[in-house]
């Protein structure tokens, strides 16, 4: 089990990347659009949100590299990507070649989202892969705390600043990609591809007393010949194709992506000053790192959904008072006490969760189609909702914004109690038969 949770953690390390890459330009956003004289929807066009529509991309074609390289090689490259980004974003002069580089850490960070849970996943022993593909959203967390770390310490060290903390993401970048080198592929991606003994192999080094002939059996019949040619669009897996979207859509909606990419700008907008701006946003890091372990932690005894109904009420709550601090002109620090609240009801629930999910519903010859789907849906909203977010703050108002998010998160209670099923403790192909029999109900 050592040695299954050593691959994990290396292989979750692409998510502390992931974090690091998304937040760290929090720190530079008002520097670079003074520095370059951009609109709003330049800025948050182009500037602010172009990783995310790297991520775009990455994660509606990540799953081919997934599939034909496999994903260990996949998650190589993806450590390539971000440290191509951090570098050339860190020595741009202008805001096109900035957002270039911006935009090839996105595909890094697309590709991950699909390639590590799918990895850690099809290595995971069912009774505990919650908690380990949960590490890939720890270390996404822990790298969002390091960049607000970071953007706090770097911030007012030089007029570049900005270059130091765009920059420094090269170093765990190639410590990452090192590691990598050391994990095996995954042994269910190894019989998809005849190499049976290899993925014999590996299969025993994760758990020597489960029966590899049975796993070859399950394996055998999700992969026959008249399932292989399906299209992941068929109508019997219409149920999960819906859960995949709707979880996606949710975790969007929520405005967590919108938050983590300017929450020194709208902490700033509620009356703190830039120096209070850059603390309170460690602060957010620090709630969402202690959360996510709690989540993670009770992932695989309470389930998938009990965390979803914690969290689900915990963002509407909190969502609903920060809009009302806005609306009220509370100030102060409430609206940085509110946005713990919520970011500790996103750790608990939905961020614990989303990875996990996504990477179980699936069979497993249309994982990575599935995934890609699934990540698609999530970093197309998550690359248009921050695009927005200074255009509507300037004119509808930070205070309506977050009582939009508010509602979107009573939409999401309804579909946790009414549709979202339980997926805790089941071997991966026992889970895809029960869901496609429920598609057909």
């Amino acid at each position: 089990m050592k040695q299954v949770f050593y691959w994990s953690l290396v292989a979750a390390l692409a998510g502390l990347l992931f974090g690091f890459d998304t937040v760290v330009i929090s720190g530079a956003d008002k520097k670079l659009q003074t520095l370059w004289d951009s609109s709003n929807g330049f800025h948050g066009g182009v500037v602010m949100a172009m990783a995310l529509w790297g991520t775009v991309v990455g994660a509606i074609f990540g799953g081919i590299p997934t599939q034909r390289l496999g994903r260990k090689k996949t998650l190589l490259w993806v450590g390539v990507f971000y440290t191509v980004s951090a570098v050339g974003s860190a020595l741009a002069n202008d805001p096109i070649t900035f957002a270039l580089f911006r935009f090839i850490g996105g595909l890094g960070v697309g590709t991950s989202t699909i390639a590590a849970p799918a990895y850690i996943s099809e290595i995971a022993p069912a009774k505990s892969r919650g908690r380990l593909v949960g590490l890939y959203q720890f270390s996404l967390v822990l790298g969002i705390l390091l960049a607000f770390i970071s953007n706090y310490l770097l911030s007012g060290i030089s007029e570049n600043d900005w270059r130091w903390m765009m920059g420094i993401e090269a170093f765990p970048a190639i410590l990452y990609t090192l590691l990598c080198f050391g994990i095996p592929q995954s042994p269910r991606w190894l019989i998809t591809q005849n190499k049976i003994d290899q993925a014999r192999a590996i299969y025993k080094k994760i758990d020597p007393t489960a029966s590899f002939e049975t796993l070859i059996a399950e394996m055998a019949e999700d992969t026959s010949p008249s399932n292989v040619k399906d299209s992941l669009f068929d109508k019997k897996y219409r149920f999960p194709l819906k859960l995949a979207f709707l979880v996606a859509f949710f975790n969007q909606l929520s405005g967590i992506n919108a938050f983590l990419y300017y929450a020194p700008r709208i902490f700033e907008e509620g009356g703190l000053g830039e120096s209070t701006s850059l603390l309170s946003s460690i602060g957010i890091g620090i709630t969402n790192l202690i959360f996510t372990f709690i989540g993670i932690s009770l992932i695989d005894k309470l389930g998938r959904r009990q965390l979803m109904y914690f969290g689900s009420v915990g963002y509407i709550i909190s969502l609903s008072l920060v809009s009302c601090a806005f609306f009220f002109e509370w100030g102060g620090l409430l609206i940085p006490i509110f946005l713990f609240i919520f970011i500790a009801s996103h750790a608990i629930g939905q961020g614990a969760i989303i990875w996990v999910f996504i990477s179980e519903i699936f069979p497993n010859h249309l994982r990575n189609a599935g995934q890609s789907f699934g990540t698609s849906v999530h970093w197309i909203l998550a690359a248009l909702i921050p695009s927005f977010v200074p255009i509507l703050f300037g004119s509808i108002g930070a205070g309506v914004v977050f009582l939009i998010f508010a509602f979107f998160m009573v939409l999401q209670l309804v579909f946790v109690h009414y549709m979202m099923p339980e997926t805790q403790g089941i071997s991966l192909e026992k889970l895809s038969k029960i869901l496609i029999e429920k598609n057909r109900k």
